[in-house]
């Protein structure tokens, strides 16, 4: 009967420490779960980026107001007989 117990024991210890260490175990678990939610977070940020481009493209597309409004706010273009104003912000004084 000891024989058993003692059997028994190692085998508990030895299915802990499986279960603990061994491959597919809890570290290997919690591992994979931190690297699926790293994953999904820059999934999300190039599915937002994909959606910013498809309607920028879109918006190319469709019309000339969207060319014109990229010239003008990345090339810095103006349409002849136009005055240009840059406005800046002003200065805030400390009282």
């Amino acid at each position: 009967m000891r024989f058993f117990q003692l059997g028994l024991l190692c085998l508990a210890l030895f299915i802990q420490y499986r279960l603990w260490f061994g491959h597919n175990g809890v570290q290997d678990y919690t591992r994979l779960k931190a690297a699926v939610a790293s994953h999904q977070q820059t999934n999300e940020k190039l599915i937002k980026r994909n959606k910013v481009l498809t309607a920028d493209i879109e918006d190319l597309k469709l019309g000339q107001e969207g060319i014109e409004e990229r010239a003008r706010n990345e090339l810095g273009m103006i349409k002849p007989d136009e005055t240009f104003i840059r406005v800046l912000p002003g200065k805030q004084h400390e009282k």
